[in-house]
C-alpha cells in the first residue's frame, strides 16, 4: 500500500494523525467486540458454538486491551515501542485465532466464519498500523 493510499484511507496526509486514527479505530472495534462478549456471552456463545465462559474472559481481555490502545491513540505522539507492541499483539491474535480453530475450538459454522473474519480484521489493523508507523518515522526521523 502506498503512502498516498494510506493517507486517503485515513483521510489526512499528516503521518501522526494517520497513526492515531488507525490506533483509535482498532480501539473502537476491539472495545465494541469486548463489550458485546461481556454483555451477551450466553447468546453469542450459543450462536458461535463457543463456551460463554471463554467469551466472558475474552470480553474482559479485549475491553482492557481496547482501553490501552485507545489511551495510546489519545497521545499527541504515540511512542513507537507501545505502537509496535500493539502491532505485535494484533499479529499474534491473527495467527492464534485460526490455530485455535484447528487445535482446540469446535465452533458452529457461524463461529468458525466469525473467528476467521476477526483474525483478518485484526491482521488488517496490524498492517495499517505498521505502515502508518513506518510513514511517521520516514517523515520525522
Amino acid at each position: 500500500m502506498s503512502a498516498t493510499s494510506l493517507t486517503a484511507l485515513a483521510r489526512t496526509s499528516d503521518p501522526q494523525t494517520v497513526l492515531r486514527r488507525f490506533l483509535a479505530l482498532d480501539a473502537v472495534v476491539t472495545g465494541a467486540n469486548g463489550l458485546a462478549y461481556l454483555a451477551a456471552s450466553g447468546p453469542l456463545g450459543r450462536l458461535l458454538g463457543v463456551d460463554s465462559t471463554l467469551l466472558l474472559a475474552l470480553g474482559a481481555f479485549l475491553t482492557v486491551y481496547a482501553a490501552a490502545v485507545g489511551l495510546l491513540a489519545s497521545r499527541p505522539r504515540p511512542a513507537a515501542l507501545p505502537v509496535r507492541a500493539v502491532i505485535e499483539a494484533n499479529l499474534a491474535w491473527s495467527v492464534l485465532s485460526p490455530a485455535a480453530l484447528a487445535l482446540w475450538l469446535s465452533p458452529s459454522t457461524a463461529g468458525g466464519v466469525w473467528t476467521v473474519l476477526q483474525a483478518l480484521t485484526v491482521a488488517g489493523f496490524a498492517v495499517l498500523q505498521h505502515l502508518a508507523l513506518k510513514a511517521r518515522q520516514g517523515s520525522s526521523d
